[in-house]
């Protein structure tokens, strides 16, 4: 698997539904998409970035250095997915993605939501995420959406190279 990069056509595209949750074949393509994100270290992926125009992605939410206080949770697929509530409440927070390398964004996103979506076994899953699990599962929502983080920031003020971006983690001079 390779992931595309901004400005590949795929990643502006909405994504296809899965019509066949149980198909080997569609199996087969998330436990590839499972492994390439341990591999990567994301806290997400979805398929349009590995080139897959289908409704499906990863949440992999583990502390790590670009997250260090990012909640522990296991890799979970999510398939055809839904947000069937919004909080009014937002909030900012930065972020960064697999397909927009060395830059980072101060994006807001409702700090909570209700979600709906399907299991790798086919079970329909309805449950609320709040703060970063409700961040992660936006973004990745997005990319099934034809969106970017950078569409969903505010001002390119809000913007920050990545080096700079751990330079400022580092020294504790992030919001």
């Amino acid at each position: 698997m390779q992931i595309h990069q901004l400005g590949h056509p795929l990643l502006r595209k909405l994504a296809e539904p899965i019509k066949n949750i149980q198909s080997q074949e569609f199996q087969n393509t998330l436990n590839k998409l499972k492994n390439f994100v341990i591999e990567k270290g994301g806290m997400g992926i979805a398929a349009p970035q590995v080139g897959i125009n289908q409704r499906f992605f990863i949440m992999s939410s583990h502390p790590n250095e670009r997250y260090p206080y990012a909640p522990e949770m296991p890799i979970t697929a999510v398939i055809n997915p839904e947000i069937v509530l919004y909080s009014d409440e937002t909030e900012k927070g930065w972020e960064g993605c697999l397909s927009v390398p060395a830059l980072r964004g101060y994006v807001p996103r409702h700090i909570s939501i209700q979600v709906r979506y399907y299991t790798e076994q086919n079970e329909l899953i309805e449950t609320e995420f709040n703060g970063f699990l409700a961040r992660i599962f936006q973004h990745e929502l997005d990319h099934l959406d034809g969106k970017l983080f950078i569409d969903r920031v505010e001002s390119t003020l809000d913007l920050m190279n990545e080096e700079e971006w751990f330079k400022q983690l580092a020294n504790n001079q992030l919001d």
